[in-house]
């Protein structure tokens, strides 16, 4: 068997065997190609005799698997924490305040209270409450505890107002 030269043109044996290995990558392109048509036709790829990622899944391991791949570990541990409010802080304080809402960028929660002396209560509490809260639900998820006293009732104006109207004030002048 001969070995051609760097600069020179394949022939005989060695242009045949180009030639073959061509034909044999072309042939399984065309192969792997005609499997994926037929398996699109019988409706898809099928799960075989071992366990593979198509399997079916329990509930809870679907959900935690979809909570993993979308980062979604801290949002819901946080919202664990609205639910179990009561448990984390006590029967007596969640009595009177309870969590609104958490800033996951900036790492807030911002508890309600329905009293003015609750509020300071809770604000006197919060560097315990945030470690109590990290201990639960896991190291630095809440850095800020952000206390409101109780809201205002709502300022409705009557059925009839005139649209772009500012309230009774713009109606002389």
């Amino acid at each position: 068997m001969t070995v051609p030269e760097k600069g020179a043109e394949p022939t005989g044996v060695d242009l045949a065997r180009v030639a073959l290995r061509a034909a044999r990558e072309q042939a399984r392109a065309q192969g792997a190609a005609a499997q994926q048509k037929k398996q699109a036709r019988r409706g898809g790829l099928r799960s075989g005799a071992r366990a593979d990622g198509r399997d079916p899944l329990p509930l809870a391991s679907a959900i935690t698997r979809l909570m993993t791949e979308r980062g979604w570990e801290k949002p819901a541990a946080v919202g664990g924490v609205m639910g179990r409010w009561p448990q984390i802080v006590g029967p007596d304080l969640a009595n009177h305040c309870v969590p609104e809402r958490y800033d996951e960028d900036a790492r807030v929660l911002t508890v309600r209270c329905d009293s003015t002396p609750w509020a300071t209560q809770v604000r006197l509490l919060a560097p315990q409450l945030v470690a109590r809260l990290n201990k639960d639900i896991g190291p630095g998820t809440v850095t800020f505890l952000k206390v409101m006293g109780p809201a205002g009732p709502t300022r409705r104006y009557g059925p009839l107002r005139a649209p772009g109207s500012k309230g009774p004030g713009d109606t002389y002048g």
